[in-house]
């Protein structure tokens, strides 16, 4: 078999790759954020190291995603299930790799300005490819292009709206911080706790989104069902 015969099976598999290790890492996450909320069971100390855990496997989910963005362009042109234009598959691996790079910038700098600015960036990101894969999905399932098959259309049309809900998570998680501060400030009581298990508990209806998308897409991705 030629080289250029494996790179689409050696994409798909790294593609599959990236799936599993996204959801996986992102289950672990939620376990970790479960075990958290339960203070009758652990030490505010325990419960902080298993917070310290969850951000550090959360950078998996985190990786995959920003790589998923120009694999799945790549995967989508070696399968010759859309042309991609030069320009748009080499800018989708600028934008990747940049993308990665801040990720794992502001966590290496966090709680510094640059973190916040890295943060800033990825949020404005998100949006606009997330944008841009509902378009694409949207655009297809109306017009039979660019993505021809109605699977893949729905595949690119629900990738968007992984991103939507996955940008709510963040979104409906940022009261955290100050929320924890108080807890480590005051102690744990209910007066500290109570605010934060009601946005943690908000942030999940965000995750459960994020895990029956994934699974869907997955399923499409594989089925390829007519």
């Amino acid at each position: 078999m030629a080289v250029s015969d494996l790179a689409y099976p050696a994409l798909v598999y790294v593609h599959l790759l990236l799936f599993v290790l996204w959801l996986g890492a992102d289950v672990g996450v939620f376990v970790l954020g479960q075990h958290f909320r339960r203070r009758e069971d652990y030490t505010l100390d325990q419960r902080i190291a298993l917070l310290k855990l969850l951000v550090e496997i959360d950078m998996v989910p985190r990786s995959a995603w920003a790589l998923m963005v120009p694999l799945s362009l790549s995967v989508v042109d070696l399968g010759n299930w859309w042309d991609v234009p030069g320009w748009l598959l080499w800018g989708a691996w600028a934008i990747g790799l940049f993308w990665l790079w801040l990720v794992w910038d502001s966590h290496w700098h966090d709680q510094t300005p640059r973190a916040a600015r890295n943060r800033a960036i990825e949020g404005w990101l998100r949006w606009i490819i997330g944008g841009f894969y509902l378009w694409l999905g949207g655009q297809s399932l109306l017009t039979d292009a660019p993505l021809q098959p109605d699977w893949l259309a729905w595949k690119a049309l629900l990738f968007g709206f992984i991103f939507v809900a996955a940008i709510m998570i963040d979104v409906a998680f940022k009261p955290v911080g100050a929320q924890l501060a108080a807890v480590l400030e005051q102690g744990s009581n209910d007066e500290t706790e109570i605010p934060l298990r009601k946005t943690m508990d908000r942030t999940r209806i965000w995750v459960w989104a994020v895990y029956v998308l994934l699974l869907i897409t997955a399923f499409l991705g594989n089925v390829k069902p007519i």
